[in-house]
């Protein structure tokens, strides 16, 4: 759906073959990015608690506004690499990804950005700056040998056009800002909302890690916090649409679907549909202890062959950043706060999202 908005079509088109190899080079990529770069989030995850830690216990914090902060800086470092150190380099890139995604969410769907210049003007200079960015990361990087490798570094040894390099560079980076950083945000919210739930990844983390790191194999361990986050995915709507090009003809009762169109699945509805889920509005971890419930979400394409790689990536990002939160925090609900959804093409809080924090002993 983000290509066809975006008006890409090198992804489009072409034969079964080519283009299911293109989409296994931009899944090991995603799956590369993950293994080489899984250090540096663990470091910014740390960095994040040490910010926590610091405030005062009364101190409301920020959820969107940290949690926002820490996913482009994860995202933009192990996609594109050390350019993205630089904080202004991440202020750039964290201006031009919210004009673009801004209108990705309203102006398309709704079809108010072709009927305003000025708003139209401004879209297309954001995205004309990113993907220039996008194009120096990539001749810079070419052909070099980096101590870490990242995203685009995987895509430029995959056999692609210059043009699909930067279709898809520009895809991850999109939406896996976005798609991080709103799993952040609405696993850490809930997580706030429910004692008992912290207390249980408290007592798994402390279990699988003891006093040592966390570590990509471990990672696989933890398996409560999966289930928190497979949770919130269902209970926020996080993705509440999705779309994917029909390969081959097909049909639905007497209608047929013709090759190569593009179907949007109303995932939002299905999530909470109480045919398939208990109590649906209830955030309930302990609902994917359930066989069935875990098939379910693997036909939605929330895990297995079907997973979008961008939340594959998130989901690492997440589980890090919540192992290191409550090993050594414990997080509060603000008092009489309600936090509304806002759905786009990923669902994030409709205003600001607070929480306290307070030092465990």
């Amino acid at each position: 759906m983000l290509k066809s908005l975006l008006g890409y079509q090198s992804g489009f088109g072409g034969n079964a073959a080519e283009n299911h190899a293109r989409k296994k080079v931009y899944e090991t990529s995603v799956d590369k990015a993950i293994q080489s770069n899984f250090t540096l989030v663990l470091k910014l995850a740390d960095e994040l608690v040490s910010k926590w830690l610091s405030y005062p216990e009364a101190q409301h914090v920020p959820l969107c506004q940290h949690m926002l902060g820490f996913a482009m800086k994860s995202v933009t470092q192990a996609a594109m690499g050390s350019r993205f150190e630089d904080d202004q380099e991440v202020i750039r890139f964290r201006k031009n990804h919210e004009s673009i995604w801004s209108e990705i969410g309203k102006g398309f769907l709704d079809g108010s950005l072709d009927k305003s210049s000025p708003r139209k003007e401004h879209y297309e200079e954001a995205l004309g700056e990113m993907e220039n960015t996008l194009k120096k990361v990539a001749k810079e990087r070419k052909g070099k040998s980096c101590s870490r490798q990242v995203f685009v570094d995987a895509l430029l040894q995959g056999n692609l056009s210059e043009k699909q390099v930067l279709e898809d560079s520009m895809i991850f980076s999109l939406a896996g800002c976005v798609i991080t950083a709103n799993l952040c945000i609405w696993s850490t919210y809930f997580l706030a909302t429910s004692r008992s739930v912290q207390e249980k990844l408290y007592q798994e983390v402390n279990q699988v890690l003891g006093r040592s790191p966390l570590t990509l194999d471990k990672l696989q361990e933890l398996r409560y916090c999966q289930q928190i986050l497979n949770e919130t995915v269902r209970t926020a709507k996080l993705t509440p649409v999705a779309a994917r090009l029909q390969e081959l003809e097909g049909s639905v009762d007497q209608h047929i679907i013709p090759k190569e169109t593009l179907v949007i699945y109303a995932l939002g509805v299905v999530l909470q549909d109480d045919t398939s889920w208990q109590l649906p509005y209830r955030f309930d971890p302990e609902r994917f202890n359930d066989e069935a419930a875990r098939k379910q979400f693997t036909l939605l394409g929330f895990s297995g062959s079907q997973e979008c790689p961008e939340l594959r990536f998130a989901y690492t990002v997440a589980t890090i950043v919540l192992s290191t939160l409550i090993r050594k925090l414990r997080l509060h609900p603000v008092e009489d706060q309600a936090v509304e959804m806002k759905y786009d093409l990923v669902t994030r809080p409709k205003e600001e999202a607070w929480i306290t924090v307070s030092k465990k002993s």
